[in-house]
């Protein structure tokens, strides 16, 4: 590695660093990071609400929607205070704005909800889906599908 080559390295390290502090500058809760797999498109939007329990399968305080992926989508939510969550996650793969259900009320999108909560006869439990966030944290879930099929490459 020549000297020029070298400096240049350092100076993008160092520049990703501070960026990454000041990111962090002025926040007082913890970064969760949330990879959910199995999206089977582009199109519409991925959408996670983070649930205390009081507010799980409701309208829960802290949502995002991003662009799809296909694969896996990340999502980070930041400031996130110490304490019990779930994730509830769905793929409004048409945009609009909504879950779109079939017969009996079975999700014709994508569904899926954090330490992959079983599904049966209807939505998981609270304590199939909770976890701790007391620091920064990764989590990941599986879009599950129950009409449409899953990701084909």
């Amino acid at each position: 590695m020549t000297k020029l080559s070298w400096l240049a390295a350092a100076a993008a390290i160092l520049v990703a660093s501070a960026a990454s502090a000041g990111a962090r500058q002025g926040q007082t809760g913890a970064v969760l990071t949330i990879a959910i797999t199995n999206i089977r498109a582009t199109t519409g939007k991925v959408h996670i609400d983070l649930c205390r329990q009081s507010e799980f399968l409701k309208t829960c305080a802290v949502v995002a929607d991003v662009k799809p992926e296909r694969g896996t989508t990340t999502i980070t939510v930041p400031n996130v205070a110490p304490g019990d969550y779930a994730v509830q996650a769905t793929y409004d793969q048409n945009g609009n704005g909504k879950v779109d259900r079939g017969l009996f009320g079975i999700p014709k999108e994508g569904v899926g909800f954090s330490n992959d909560a079983p599904i049966r006869l209807g939505p998981p439990s609270w304590k199939d889906a909770v976890f701790n966030v007391n620091g920064d944290k990764a989590i990941t879930l599986r879009m599950r599908y129950f009409m449409g099929g899953d990701n084909k490459p």
